[in-house]
């Protein structure tokens, strides 16, 4: 009997996902993988096409090569991110290079995969941000940390009754350490629990994450790093705003 499949016209009960990719045959094999966990996909091979697609489909998360022909991934992400698009985004790249992935992630990028790369780990990478970004659909709880207030329900930060955006993964980040306010948690045990997975060069990400939540939040943010451990927040963080950015 034949493996049922997905099609061009077959529903795809989880969304539909951009692949940005100009090498062919890993586009193909991203397509193939994708709609076997239940995705639709349209594939682009360049930046400047990326960026209509985004526009026109609104797809529910881009997979986005970073060396593209025209413009390339990190343009594309920083200029999604300009437009106030936090659509989610995976960074592709063959560039095993730290400043590259560091870059990519203070953009606003969710995460980040290198080729050569495990097909099954990038759609399992996929579905984490995804369910990030849709959250509990059953979650009532507002977490709230002195003048910051953390939606669960509409998924929305504000501070002083005013909207920040923060990317699904940065949303999470934060939310995770406030449910469990005063718990110190190690960079390996964010990592874990947040993003679902282990990585050797993980901790690095971590450490971004929370450098770019805390630079959103400003004064407000509730995130205090303990020295040689990890990270923690607090429900009513210090007043001083010295002391709220300690730690970096």
């Amino acid at each position: 009997m034949a493996t049922q499949r997905l099609t061009d016209e077959s529903p795809a009960p989880r969304g539909l996902v951009l692949v940005v990719e100009d090498e062919p045959a890993i586009a193909d094999l991203l397509r193939l993988n994708l709609r076997a966990a239940g995705y639709g996909v349209e594939v682009v091979r360049d930046g400047a096409a990326a960026l209509r697609a985004t526009r026109d489909l609104r797809p529910s998360a881009l997979i986005l090569d970073i060396g593209l022909p025209s413009i390339d991934g990190i343009e594309v992400c920083r200029r999604l991110r300009a437009e106030n698009d936090w659509t989610p985004i995976l960074f592709v790249t063959a560039r095993d290079d730290e400043v590259d992935r560091i870059l990519g992630l203070e953009l606003g990028a969710d995460d980040y995969v290198t080729k050569p790369f495990s097909p099954r780990e990038l759609v399992a990478r996929l579905g984490g941000v995804l369910r990030r970004v849709r959250g509990d659909s059953t979650a009532t709880e507002q977490l709230k940390a002195g003048r910051l207030v953390v939606d669960l329900t509409n998924h929305s930060v504000a501070v002083d009754d005013v909207e920040v955006a923060l990317t699904a993964t940065e949303f999470d980040l934060l939310a995770h350490l406030l449910r469990r306010p005063g718990v110190v948690f190690t960079r390996e045990q964010l990592l874990s629990e947040v993003w679902g997975y282990a990585s050797t060069a993980g901790g690095r990400t971590v450490d971004v994450h929370v450098a770019q939540v805390r630079a959103k939040l400003g004064d407000a943010s509730p995130i205090r790093t303990v020295r040689s451990v990890g990270y923690a927040a607090e429900r009513a963080p210090r007043e001083s705003a010295g002391t709220a950015r300690r730690g970096g």
